[in-house]
């Protein structure tokens, strides 16, 4: 295995160079993908990128094109320098970066499989939050079939590249806040395993979100559409591959 990592940035110049020091602990190549920041925070990553230079790569989007470009743009850059695994983590400070060495341990185990970050949240997270993931939850349940994705909104997780690349190269991905949920499900109906890790999340550590309520939730909601049909005509086969996987945890 060979492991880099992926951190798509766009405006989170204050939170930024703590969570590449947590990621650079851990001996990791990072991709630094700055997806059309303002100024100020392109003036941060010009920095940490220079500081580093044989462990950090900067590339840049002219223009904001949404999360998932930027992490695909990572994620195509390092399958295209020899890497075989990506772990991608946000740039906002919410997750743990010392979960990292589990998240590569246990992918070393399942190379072929996606280590899928789940979180744990504490008591303080607001409660429309959860229903509205536990509605994606039960929409992700619905279009596999199946409990293997616990949580496909995580931004915290781990890919083998070779199910990325494939994927991609005949499938288009939802650019934007869809791209978490919609890559999982895809990878998922091509036969991909999804290991659920439980791991910490916290609040973004520089109070910036760019979720857009309205706009995003309508792409979300598009998404579940289209996967949803796209689920009926798989059905037969994932009905098939779950009854085998009963047979053979039953033996």
């Amino acid at each position: 295995m060979k492991t880099g990592v992926v951190i798509p940035v766009y405006n989170h110049e204050l939170a930024i160079p703590a969570v590449l020091a947590a990621v650079l602990l851990h001996g990791l190549h990072c991709i630094l993908v700055d997806d059309g920041s303002n100024a100020a925070c392109a003036a941060v990553l010009d920095r940490l990128a220079a500081e580093h230079p044989r462990r950090v790569t900067l590339l840049r989007h002219a223009m904001n094109r949404g999360k998932g470009d930027a992490v695909l743009t990572g994620l195509h850059h390092l399958a295209q320098h020899g890497y075989s695994h990506a772990l991608q983590i946000d740039a906002d400070g919410q997750h743990d970066a010392a979960d990292i060495a589990r998240f590569i341990a246990l992918s070393a185990r399942h190379p072929q499989a996606v280590i899928n970050g789940c979180p744990i949240y504490d008591d303080s997270v607001p409660k429309g939050r959860l229903y509205a993931r536990y509605l994606t939850h039960v929409w992700v349940w619905i279009n596999t079939l199946s409990f293997d994705i616990r949580d496909s909104m995580c931004g915290f997780r781990l890919y083998p590249l070779a199910a990325v690349t494939a994927l991609t190269s005949v499938q288009k991905i939802g650019c934007r806040m869809d791209f978490d949920t919609e890559i999982l499900v895809r990878l998922h109906w091509r036969g991909v395993s999804v290991i659920n890790l439980p791991t910490r999340v916290g609040y973004p550590s520089d109070g910036v979100s760019h979720f857009r309520l309205w706009l995003d939730n309508v792409l979300i909601s598009r998404m579940h559409t289209v996967l949803f049909f796209g689920m009926l005509w798989r059905s037969p086969l994932l009905l098939i591959r779950k009854l085998g996987k009963l047979r053979r945890n039953a033996a």
